[in-house]
């Protein structure tokens, strides 16, 4: 393949070098948007497959999983053999699996497609980004972040709405198969406008670094997602969760031996860069995951179809675009550390009120009260967690920064919709399983289909339900999926308060004043912005 075809004829330099800016952030966002567009989806993934609650739990974790365990071993990949070339594979690798998620016949076969996706976007987004770094210099530099961030700022908050609407008119096939034309045109101007370049003093790749922490990273999230299923003590689990810790507990000893280490643990001595940690722990497990349970409690609370659900999630999605601006202004004044507290209490604040109007079981209107405060928090998070990160790290290792503040966010947001998935699936089933039993259904019919009832397939359940009982059992599971999602939003919650309270511990102020440079050459402070 080549890799520095003739480069077409621009007027001027800074054309050409916007078109390849607007080319990599579109790459960017195209994996966020897949990230987020599935949300609203889920539902009629689960009545069109019969899959479980944790077979669409896994439509979200096997796309993260290998994205966020493989970020770092991508950007050693691009850095030896080539970012262009890493680019478009990923494109190549990325548009192959999204056909096979749209043609998939079964939650197995879409699962392991979802899988291969989450493994080309890890080298899309590695490689875009030291494009964008070998491009852009200094104030460009901030100039071109500052752009590429506001591109996945729209990707992901618009995510539930496209996704709904794709759903509602077209079908769940369509929100995957719509990335093949997006992925050829990408694929093409990617080949004309991009040049080839290396890290020439690039090492070889951390192997051992690699496999254990991949391979660790897997069975941690495997044993969450499957907990509840099939028993928190049964061996299966068990085994999981021990390899997993003897897994990442060689990682540590492996990084420890590397002269020139995948990741340097030693950043996490530094209290600030520790804290800055937790916040972005809080922010993905505490805020970004709602984005993944309020559709389904959407749909199976208020009846809204998937396209009316995603117009809903606006009062989420809107602050969390707009208040990163507000959150650069208030950067002027106040310290990362403040900044970074106060948008864990807000997310902590929003996590209370959905948590009590979902108990209550009130209307949407009110709903809206509590999806607006959290949005606020979410939003005030979305960029200083980054920043903070990546101000703490020598400017020499910002590229490591980059890949740990993005690989920390996406392990927390693994963690949370596994542990909240958990959470919602148990109360759920407990609480449909008794009212159930309680009308006259059989005990086993109705472990059954509590199982759907947590997956969002409550319609699908009525069919199979005598008429004179259908009005009481719809209002049985509307009422425990209500008692599901608000469980998780207290879940939510305490992670922000517990992850704000360490944040709060260990941040200093004096590392994060107003003013303080970040990094010229790690100027990625809009990651995943």
């Amino acid at each position: 393949m080549a890799t520095s075809p003739p480069t077409p004829h621009y007027k001027s330099p800074e054309r050409r070098k916007f078109a390849i800016l607007l080319t990599t952030s579109l790459v960017c966002s195209l994996i966020m948007l897949d990230a987020n567009v599935v949300a609203v989806s889920l539902p009629a993934i689960a009545r069109s497959l019969g899959a479980s609650f944790t077979d669409i739990e896994w439509v979200v974790s096997a796309y993260v999983l290998p994205f966020a365990a493989l970020l770092l071993a991508a950007g050693s990949l691009a850095d030896r053999h080539g970012r262009k070339r890493t680019m478009l594979a990923g494109l190549a690798i990325f548009a192959f699996a999204s056909g096979l998620c749209g043609l998939a016949h079964s939650a197995l076969i879409l699962n392991l497609a979802r899988a291969l996706q989450g493994v080309g976007a890890s080298l899309l987004l590695t490689s875009a980004l030291a494009v964008i770094n070998h491009a852009f210099a200094g104030q460009e530099r901030a100039q071109a972040y500052a752009f590429w961030g506001a591109c996945l700022g729209i990707a992901i908050t618009s995510g539930p709405i496209i996704g709904g609407a794709i759903t509602s008119f077209f079908g769940w096939r369509w929100t995957f198969l719509v990335n093949l034309p997006f992925c050829a045109v990408l694929f093409v101007a990617s080949f004309i406008l991009v040049e080839e370049s290396r890290d020439h003093e690039t090492k070889n790749l951390d192997i051992a670094g690699i496999l254990t922490l991949s391979s660790g990273l897997f069975l941690l999230i495997w044993a969450l997602i499957d907990g509840n299923s099939a028993g928190w003590t049964t061996p299966a689990i068990l085994w999981r969760f021990a390899a997993a810790a003897g897994l990442l507990g060689a990682f540590v000893v492996a990084e420890l031996r590397q002269t020139r280490p995948m990741v340097d643990l030693a950043l996490f001595a530094q209290p600030t860069f520790l804290g800055s940690a937790f916040a972005m722990v809080g922010y993905a497990g505490g805020a970004q995951v709602m984005i993944f349970y309020m559709p389904m409690y959407l749909q199976n609370a208020y009846g809204f179809e998937p396209a009316k659900a995603g117009l809903a999630m606006i009062p989420f999605a809107l602050p969390m675009f707009l208040t990163p601006r507000l959150g650069s202004r208030l950067a002027k004044s106040y310290s990362g550390r403040a900044l970074l507290t106060a948008g864990l209490m807000t997310t902590l604040l929003g996590n209370l009120l959905l948590y009590g109007i979902a108990h209550a079981g009130m209307t949407y209107p009110v709903f809206v009260v509590g999806m607006l405060v959290a949005g606020v928090g979410a939003g005030l998070l979305n960029s200083e967690t980054a920043k903070v990160m990546q101000g703490a790290v020598p400017a020499q290792r910002a590229g490591m920064a980059s890949g740990l503040a993005a690989t920390t966010r996406f392990v927390g947001l693994l963690l949370g919709v596994a542990a909240l998935g958990s959470v919602l699936a148990q109360v759920v089933s407990s609480q449909f399983v008794s009212a159930a039993v309680a009308l006259g259904l059989q005990p086993q019919f109705a472990v059954q289909a509590a199982k759907r009832v947590a997956s969002g397939d409550l319609a699908g359940v009525m069919a199979d339900v005598p008429s004179r009982l259908q009005t009481q059992v719809h209002a049985a599971g509307w009422a425990a999926f209500a008692g599901g999602f608000a469980a998780a939003s207290l879940v939510a919650a305490a992670v922000a308060a517990l992850t704000g309270l360490l944040t709060f511990l260990l941040v200093r102020s004096t590392d994060t004043a107003p003013g303080t440079d970040v990094n010229d050459s790690g100027a990625l402070v809009a990651m995943m912005e």
